[in-house]
């Protein structure tokens, strides 16, 4: 690459990392082009962007963006997966590892800035999206307002009940 490529490709990729949150290297070694396709795939439709640059100006385009402390993980063949949703690009590198032999293997990452390892991303990987946690939390507030209106509903029904009671009682008595 000459030199003003090597820029250039250096600010794009400083340029992508400013809206995330994740950061994730993995080792693509191992990876042929149809499962490099898939994975791309994959990424793409979860809303994650994947990128294969040279360590050095991975290493700069990291250095840019004012994250810090990666050094040791730009070794070897590195995959660069920028997400705006962590959990959603853990989950497609550990589903796609499973499917795959363990590639692409994880070599680290960082989320909101903080270092995370291998480990760690498995984890995120094992956490529910982010509709999922939504939708628990809308069922969560949902259940006591579901039973404070059935018991309202027991009420009123109980309510009626006595009246229709009271209007037959007072009916015998009239005839």
């Amino acid at each position: 690459m000459k030199r003003s490529e090597k820029e250039e490709a250096v600010t794009e990729l400083s340029a992508h990392m400013k809206g995330i949150k994740a950061l994730y290297f993995t080792d693509f070694t191992g990876l042929n082009v149809k499962r490099m396709t898939d994975l791309r795939r994959r990424f793409r439709k979860a809303g994650v962007q994947y990128v294969v640059i040279k360590n050095t100006l991975a290493l700069r385009a990291v250095s840019a963006s004012g994250l810090t402390g990666l050094a040791d993980r730009l070794r070897g063949p590195t995959g660069v997966v920028l997400a705006k949703d962590p959990v959603a690009a853990a989950k497609v590198l550990a589903d796609f590892a499973k499917e795959n032999d363990k590639r692409p293997a994880l070599k680290g990452g960082m989320l909101d800035g903080v270092a995370l390892t291998e480990d760690q991303i498995k984890k995120l990987a094992t956490m529910p999206s982010r509709e999922q946690m939504l939708a628990q939390l809308a069922g969560a507030m949902q259940a006591p307002l579901a039973v404070f209106v059935g018991g309202l509903s027991a009420l009123l029904s109980t309510f009626v009940g006595a009246l229709e009671g009271r209007k037959t009682q007072l009916e015998g008595e009239s005839a």
